[in-house]
């Protein structure tokens, strides 16, 4: 996304407005694994089932102030895929929790194209413009960095026998990130973009 594009989005997000990114993921039983620390001659062992690992569908947001000092996490869970009903219902978690104008960003998977989800988008174009980002570009949105970021920390070399621990540990990383903006920004800056100069 080059910055005149980005110059124009915060034009139209207004004053105070907002620019979210939007994007989807997968929890497992299964671990990340990631390199850690043990007294000598006592390595760490994984243990998990020998069976099929069962999945948690996210759809996360990461929101930004127009001049990019404020930024927000916003995270809902699913089981089974995200299929168009969840977009909405995170559209409607969105407008409940994000006041004023608000730009959103994200993919062109078919969730996001389907007609229940643009009709939606149309109703409310008066606080609602969406863009979509280059195809085959993930590392254009930020989420994908938070999603990394929980992955590799609060889910780093961890089995579960069940998903209900995968999904508090998620949400505890969450709230830690809600606390950490330095990270969200790092986030922004590891997509390539900056919102902190000034747009007239």
């Amino acid at each position: 996304m080059e910055a005149s594009g980005l110059a124009a989005l915060k034009k139209n997000a207004g004053p105070h407005g907002t620019l979210i990114f939007m994007d989807e993921s997968g929890f497992s039983e299964g671990s990340v694994i990631r390199s850690t620390w043990a007294p000598r001659g006592q390595t760490p062992v994984l243990r998990t089932r020998n069976r099929s690992w069962r999945w948690m569908s996210a759809i996360g947001a990461l929101a930004y102030s127009r001049d990019g000092r404020r930024a927000r996490v916003l995270l809902q869970f699913q089981p089974g895929a995200v299929r168009t009903p969840a977009i909405l219902r995170f559209l409607q978690h969105l407008r409940r929790h994000v006041r004023g104008r608000v730009v959103l960003l994200w993919d062109g998977v078919q969730p996001h194209r389907a007609a229940a989800v643009r009709d939606w988008i149309a109703r409310n174009g008066a606080w609602l413009t969406v863009k979509r980002l280059p195809p085959y570009a993930p590392d254009l949105n930020p989420v994908e960095g938070m999603w990394s970021w929980m992955k590799g920390t609060a889910l780093a070399n961890v089995c579960e026998d069940t998903l209900g621990p995968v999904v508090r540990r998620a949400r505890c990383a969450a709230k830690r990130l809600r606390h950490k903006p330095a990270v969200m920004q790092a986030f922004l800056a590891k997509a390539g973009l900056s919102l902190s100069s000034n747009v007239t």
